[in-house]
């Protein structure tokens, strides 16, 4: 009796195994459709600002990123509608973090769950403590995010608070990379300015936490918040970025691989 057990035990292993071979081996695929939907596009134009600072070639790269994200990643509404503009939204927030590199692929990353407003660690829509915009999924909720539809419009509306929660979220996830969220994104981060960006994370803590900074406050919870706050401070408002903290400015524009201020300079020239 005791062998038929081991054997049923093995069997059940080895089809747990073939289950997750097959579901974390899914091939990145190229969109169906060769050009972008014209309400997609119209929907960057308006919401997006990252994207009208683009030249042509790079728009065009854009809008494939953006195809090729919905096209791999499932976004589905818990109790709320998933329309034409959370989609765009929530792939735009995945592409401008990693748009200077092209072949990178958001592989640790299956299903965006968007809620209509914040929810609890519990993933609740109501009750107390729901001050949560988003969150990348650990556990059970590994390889997904959930965001809040409001927090996710609200990050594109206003470009002067240096605040976008989605790309915060997918900030964490390109930490996440390298097999932990610490605040050191070793998959873009060169060896050489992993101890310079370390001393300067804690300096800045100690600003924060003295009150001497206008960096988010939520950034003083962590390496990894910190990290995720001062990006979207760098894509929400670089040139202020720049001017108050020249060297996080720096930091981050070798990071990210982004000059941000001379896309700005571009655009003002109406070079984009």
């Amino acid at each position: 009796m005791d062998y038929f057990k081991i054997l049923l035990v093995l069997l059940i292993g080895i089809a747990l195994l073939r289950f997750v071979h097959v579901k974390f081996s899914k091939k990145w695929v190229e969109p169906n459709e060769k050009k972008i939907p014209k309400k997609w596009r119209t929907i960057l134009k308006k919401e997006v600002s990252f994207y009208n600072k683009l030249k042509k070639e790079e728009k065009a790269l854009f809008e494939f990123k953006i195809q090729e994200f919905v096209a791999n990643c499932e976004i589905v509404g818990a109790k709320t509608i998933i329309t034409d503009l959370d989609k765009v939204l929530v792939a735009a927030s995945a592409v401008i973090p990693i748009f200077a590199f092209p072949e990178w692929k958001y592989k640790n990353l299956e299903t965006v769950i968007i809620y209509e407003d914040t929810f609890n660690l519990d993933f609740e829509t109501d009750g107390e403590d729901r001050n949560i915009l988003g969150m990348v999924g650990t556990g059970y909720m590994e390889r997904k995010m959930i965001l809040s539809k409001k927090a996710l419009r609200k990050g594109f509306k206003n470009e002067t608070d240096k605040r976008n929660t989605a790309i915060h979220e997918f900030v964490h996830l390109i930490d996440k990379m390298d097999g932990s969220v610490d605040g050191i994104p070793k998959v873009l981060l060169e060896k050489q300015y992993v101890i310079p960006w370390i001393d300067m994370i804690e300096r800045k803590l100690e600003e924060i936490a003295k009150d001497k900074s206008d960096i988010n406050p939520y950034a003083a919870t962590g390496r990894e918040e910190f990290f995720a706050v001062l990006s979207e401070y760098f894509f929400e408002t670089p040139l202020l970025l720049k001017k108050k903290h020249p060297q996080l400015y720096e930091m981050l524009e070798e990071i990210f691989d982004q000059d941000l201020i001379g896309m700005h300079k571009n655009f003002r020239k109406g070079g984009a």
